[in-house]
């Protein structure tokens, strides 16, 4: 299974308007630019992440298959511990292995316990996995 991040624009510019079903953001150009789509390969957890000022990167979104969740509290994207060795956030989609995607999945459903139900579905609907519930 393949899952990957994808850069959905600057977060001051832009969380305050994020909502489930985006297709577009507003660059630093102030010009509208459409978020791509995901690449055929990803079937499997799809997280849109935006930039804070001074290059901190924050999970903003979560998606699989027909889920689309925007997340209350953003999460900061940790390289070694949710990308793991290797992958790094690009202007390409970042694609990552499972055991990477499942820790960086638990630490959004950590910071988010009010979107509990909403996130374990998403975790449930993972195709192919076995997952014990999220504790």
């Amino acid at each position: 299974m393949r899952h990957a991040l994808m850069y959905q624009g600057s977060y001051e510019k832009n969380y305050a308007s994020l909502a489930s079903g985006a297709r577009s953001f507003v660059g630093s150009d102030d010009q509208e630019h459409e978020i791509p789509a995901w690449p055929e390969k990803v079937d499997g957890l799809r997280v849109g992440y935006m930039e804070k000022a001074g290059k901190r990167f924050v999970a903003v979104r979560v998606q699989q298959g027909d889920h689309d969740v925007v997340l209350r509290h953003e999460v900061g994207i940790d390289s070694a511990r949710h990308l793991g060795f290797g992958p790094r956030l690009s202007a390409e989609p970042t694609v990552i292995q499972d055991e990477t995607a499942l820790v960086l999945l638990d630490d959004i459903m950590s910071a988010n316990p009010e979107q509990r139900a909403e996130l374990q579905a998403i975790r449930d609907a993972l195709p192919g996995r076995k997952h014990r519930p999220f504790a």
